[in-house]
């Protein structure tokens, strides 16, 4: 194998957590991801979901209430559309803010 080859096969061979190694964040102060009504996911919700299905695992379930660990979002919109109740508004983040990726 030449040399492109052993590094294509090396990326191809890596699990998730080592790709998310590679992603890099520059977090705003401010929140672009909003549990729209926190009472829905308490009384409507009881798999509470959104904690399955983003990869990025920012949603997690605190007892009574959703925290958002927004400062580690992939951006890729699986909230926006994944919530069964819509209770979830996905902006993009302000300019400059945000994910960073980088390749190996």
């Amino acid at each position: 194998m030449e040399g492109d080859e052993v590094m294509s096969e090396q990326k191809k061979g890596q699990s998730i957590e080592e790709k998310q190694y590679l992603v890099r964040f520059n977090a705003d102060t401010k929140s672009h991801l909003t549990v729209m009504d926190e009472d829905i996911c308490l009384t409507k919700c009881p798999d509470k979901i959104c904690t399955i299905f983003c990869p990025a695992e920012i949603y997690k379930w605190e007892n009574i209430r959703m925290h958002v660990g927004y400062e580690g979002c992939h951006e890729c919109g699986s909230c926006r559309i994944g919530c069964p109740h819509q209770n979830i508004k996905w902006e993009y983040p302000k300019g400059g803010h945000g994910i960073v990726f980088r390749l190996a």
